[in-house]
Parts: C-alpha cells; structure tokens; sequence
C-alpha cells in the first residue's frame, strides 16, 4: 500500500504505510504549510524505523503528531528513550 497525503491550511493528513520512500515528500508538504503545522496520522496504519523516527523529528521541530495509534505513539517514546542513551 502507499502512502495518501491531503494537505488543508495548516494540516496535512495522512492515510496508509509511512515509510522512508515517503518522507521527503511530507517533509516537504510541511514546509509548504502555514504554521503551527499538524500532522494527522489518524489513517496510517503502518510506520517503519525511518517514518517513528520522521515523527519524533517532526515533534521536536515543534509539528504536531494526531491521532497516532497507540502502538505507533509507543514506538516513538521507544525510540527517544534509545536515542537518549
């Protein structure tokens, strides 16, 4: 499956599998966008290492991550406490 992006004003939604093929074009959908910037993850049903890792980075640039399933959600706290170490 691949990745949907819908961008409004300042909210771009996202549906399907975030993956590394992907990033670069979010990544640029969010620098095209009004700040605040949100993300909405409310359709994304699969993630790998480089798209938690995408989100983690996105969150600490000050974007939003909504609607992020649990596991998802998990997997990023997961990720900042490796990386801390």
């Amino acid at each position: 499956m691949t990745l949907r992006i819908e961008r409004f004003k300042d909210r771009i939604r996202l549906s399907g599998e975030l993956r590394i093929a992907h990033l670069e074009q979010v990544k640029s959908e969010t620098e095209g966008c009004e700040s605040p910037v949100v993300l909405d993850l409310e359709e994304v049903d699969l993630v790998d290492l480089e798209g938690v890792r995408f989100l983690n980075a996105c969150e600490a640039n000050g974007i939003s991550v909504l609607h992020c399933s649990p596991y998802i959600r998990e997997w990023m706290l997961q990720e900042r406490i490796r990386a801390m170490r």
